[in-house]
């Protein structure tokens, strides 16, 4: 008999005397006259009969035979200015991105019009990314209420939780705030109503644990914002390599519907919200999600300079120059070891070079494969000279990412491998990403330059 075999993937069609077998078993109505042919007969129980009935009226219940996803956008309002020109003046105190990041969401949640449609989702530990701030005034969703005595109920900003909370602390499980976040990113056309998600997480545990369920989201055209916090090889060195993330950002790159972006400065955090809220939530409502990794590394905000926009939208633009003997580009808070790279190079060796903030990687290889004139990039770095030294807080594959669409000598530095424990200062010099190593790799390009 055929269940004995284990055959089912090898099986591509039955015999005759298997499918006469298959007839007995099941007590088909069919002859042995009708399985003569090459194909068996289809069978149909009749019209009336229950089966059929039951396939009809799902197929009523379902709107017709054929299935159909219809959705009726409703755009929201564009919020105010002054929660992005917050960010936008920089800060002498020391913030990090992350900070920054649930600062610009508390005042968007203020918001008249769409405040109370922001849904923050955390699994865990909600105070190390700033956001206690919220547990008084947005309160923590539970439908019963809050039903004991918190731990820490004697502090000003202590955990309250409410029937008409809008926080969503998941407790740990990423799968589940994964699925909290897709019912609500998908919620514009399943309710008709749209809402703005966003599930912060430390960043290795998004992307290697629920990417799969991130998928998913793509293939359900969810929209809302993904927060790797905590991102990078290097920032989370106290805490085991679990934290040390390195990758995410590759991860993220092939998914066709994930814009990803590193962003350095506070400015730049609030740039990149503000355009995803009117590429997702605007007129158009394109079905894309934002995914963005913000850094635990509190340094002193600078203000947002004139006319950078659209390179930090784009990916690319010059930060500071320098003298544009070599160029180093840089993500995340590794552009903080550029602008230190630099001014050792300057003062040390006489050597200028320009800093360039790049915002996303993965958006401009994008741009670069699809571009049908001159790529974004290439437009950026059009009359400059020198060789081109890349650093990220992640592995080389991801600067590497944009290294076809440079014409010049090309170096990237990165953090392969495993992380491992130490200070940041000390982990940065292991994988020679610190600004006395970057400063060598640019002192050996021009040098080689140089000889050409």
């Amino acid at each position: 008999m055929l269940e004995a075999r284990n055959a089912n993937h090898q099986m591509k069609k039955l015999t005759q005397d298997e499918f006469r077998a298959l007839r007995d078993r099941l007590g088909l109505p069919v002859p042995d006259e009708a399985l003569d042919a090459d194909l068996p007969p289809y069978l149909h129980p009749g019209a009336d009969s229950p089966e059929v009935r039951y396939v009809a009226e799902c197929r009523r219940a379902l709107g017709g035979p054929i299935p159909s996803r219809t959705v009726s956008h409703q755009p929201l309002p564009a919020p105010a200015e002054r929660p992005f020109q917050s960010l936008e003046k920089g800060s002498k105190q020391p913030v990090a991105t992350t900070m920054a990041f649930v600062r610009l969401v508390k005042d968007l949640m203020k918001e008249p019009e769409t405040g109370r449609r922001w849904v923050p989702i955390v699994p865990d530990e909600a105070r190390t990314f700033g956001m206690e701030s919220l547990f008084p005034t947005a309160k923590i969703y539970s439908p019963l209420g809050q039903r004991y005595e918190s731990v820490d109920r004697d502090l000003l900003l202590s955990y309250q939780e409410a029937v008409d909370g809008q926080l969503l602390i998941e407790g740990i499980t990423e799968a589940g705030s994964m699925a909290s976040f897709t019912a609500a990113a998908s919620s514009y056309a399943t309710h008709g109503e749209a809402m703005i998600p966003f599930y912060i997480f430390y960043s290795m545990f998004g992307w290697q644990r629920t990417g799969d369920q991130m998928w998913a989201l793509a293939d359900q055209l969810g929209r809302g914002f993904l927060i790797g916090a905590t991102a990078g090889r290097t920032t989370m060195t106290g805490e085991g390599l679990q934290h040390a993330d390195g990758h995410s950002q590759l991860l993220a790159s092939v998914n066709p519907a994930c814009l990803a972006y590193d962003p350095a400065f506070g400015y730049e955090v609030a740039e990149i919200v503000r355009e995803g809220l009117r590429r997702m939530y605007g007129p158009d409502g394109e079905d894309v999600f934002y995914y963005l990794t913000l850094y635990n590394e509190a340094l002193p905000q600078p203000a947002m300079p004139e006319g950078v926009r659209e390179g930090i939208l784009k990916g690319i633009y010059r930060y500071s120059s320098g003298g544009g003997q070599a160029h180093l580009l840089a993500s995340g808070t590794a552009i903080h070891w550029a602008l230190a790279a630099q001014r050792l190079l300057q003062e040390e060796y006489g050597v200028g070079v320009d800093v360039w903030s790049v915002t996303s990687w993965s958006e401009l290889r994008r741009d670069a494969m699809t571009s049908a004139g001159v790529p974004y990039l290439q437009q950026a770095l059009a009359g400059t000279e020198g060789p081109v030294i890349a650093v990220s807080d992640w592995m080389r594959a991801v600067p590497d990412q944009i290294s076809p669409w440079i014409d010049r000598p090309w170096i990237s530095l990165g953090t392969d491998g495993f992380g491992l424990s130490g200070t940041r200062e000390s982990v940065r010099e292991h994988f020679g990403v610190d600004p006395r190593s970057i400063a060598d790799a640019v002192l050996k390009s021009v040098e080689e330059a140089g000889r050409r």
